[in-house]
């Protein structure tokens, strides 16, 4: 799976202990049975150790994933010691924990999933990863607010964090890496939830664009780097008078924020009247980004929905905003410009800084600008 060797820094590293949260419902077994799958199939020796499933449970999930292998044990058992036996007598290069939550040990009074049972059952496997060389993956619950349960200590244990999220009504699911110490902790691995499970997305900006409407008002495309991987979305945005004292500023997938900041730079240096508008700010796909190169698309979207003028379908914005109007330069510019060429978009609009240093590709046309008032004009098709 090149999506989780992506995320995980390049694979699964000996010895490591890998802690994978998620909502409920949401595909963490399910990855994890198939990544187990694709592993004893290349003969590597896995452990399979369900405590909220039966065996005939796991055996029917495997059959409808399309598992069966000679190499892949499963194991249903809630209690550490009685794991640890048998790993002992598989000899394993991946266990699978699912979950830590369930497990427990004896000799600790408390109810499993309690913040000391946890703890200990995490700091015994620990213990074994690093021992005997095997890589353990947990699986943990997570809260109400999205954070993993237990103490906070669990996070600090382990290797490398992932959290497997998205929306339950829509397919697409995204693994996301929080720490690691084997890798960046900015990439992101996308999937598809079909019937016979979880599929890669290899090319993930066709999967965020193929919906988007020509000609639009308020609708604009920009290039954001996810780790190593450019990605390209669509930012939409309305404007529309407010019936409240208060205009309200609404934003899903960017920090509303940011948004607001944003909002105030286009009305003190570009003139536009926003502080009775009413601004809904949203990226398309349900995907969550946080990084500095999207302010030009927030503005250039907000402009396009509050002058009611479509943007060009073939048009990438990429850009950081300042206090002052103008417009900063961003990182890996080049991989952002080759992936909207590659896509099919002829002009992308980017900060002067980045115009320099590197060849843009044959038939995509550059336009540097130092601040938003130019970035409006190139886009709008005012003086470029």
């Amino acid at each position: 799976m090149e999506e989780v060797n992506r995320v995980l820094g390049g694979g699964i590293v000996p010895g490591s202990l890998v802690l994978v949260g998620g909502d409920p419902g949401i595909g963490k077994s399910t990855l994890l049975l198939q990544i187990s799958g694709i592993l004893s199939k290349q003969t590597h020796k896995v452990l399979y150790v369900s405590g909220e499933e039966s065996i005939r449970q796991t055996k029917m999930r495997a059959d409808r994933l399309g598992i069966d292998s000679d190499e892949l044990y499963i194991l249903a058992e809630t209690d550490v010691h009685v794991i640890a036996e048998q790993m002992e007598q598989v000899q394993p290069k991946v266990v699978i924990i699912d979950s830590i939550q369930t497990v427990s040990q004896e000799d600790i009074t408390s109810a499993p999933g309690s913040v000391a049972q946890v703890r200990e059952c995490t700091a015994t496997f620990m213990k074994i990863a690093k021992t005997k060389g095997v890589a353990i993956f947990i699986v943990g619950h997570v809260t109400k607010e999205g954070t993993i349960a237990g103490p906070r200590l669990l996070e600090h244990m382990v290797d490398a964090v992932l959290y497997f999220e998205g929306e339950r009504h829509h397919t697409y699911r995204i693994l996301r890496s929080v720490k690691n110490r084997f890798g960046s902790t900015n990439e992101i691995g996308i999937f598809e939830m079909k019937e016979f499970g979880l599929d890669e997305v290899s090319n993930p900006s066709e999967m965020f664009l193929e919906e988007r409407a020509h000609g639009a008002a308020g609708s604009i495309v920009i290039s954001s780097m996810e780790g190593t991987r450019p990605v390209l979305v669509e930012l939409q945005a309305l404007i529309s008078p407010t019936s409240f004292g208060t205009p309200r500023r609404m934003a899903t997938g960017v920090d509303h924020h940011r948004v607001s900041l944003i909002m105030a730079v286009l009305e003190k240096r570009v003139g536009l009247l926003l502080q009775n508008q009413d601004a809904y700010v949203n990226v398309a796909g349900g995907v969550k980004l946080n990084e500095p190169a999207l302010d030009l698309g927030i503005a250039v979207s907000i402009a396009s929905s509050f002058r009611d003028k479509p943007t060009s379908p073939y048009d990438v914005v990429i850009g950081e905003i300042g206090l002052t109007g103008e417009v900063r330069g961003v990182s890996r510019i080049e991989q952002r410009v080759l992936e909207a060429h590659k896509l099919g978009f002829k002009r992308v609009i980017v900060p002067m800084k980045n115009t320099t240093g590197w060849t843009a590709p044959k038939g995509m046309k550059v336009i540097g600008v130092e601040s938003v008032s130019e970035a409006l004009d190139a886009v709008f098709g005012g003086k470029e």
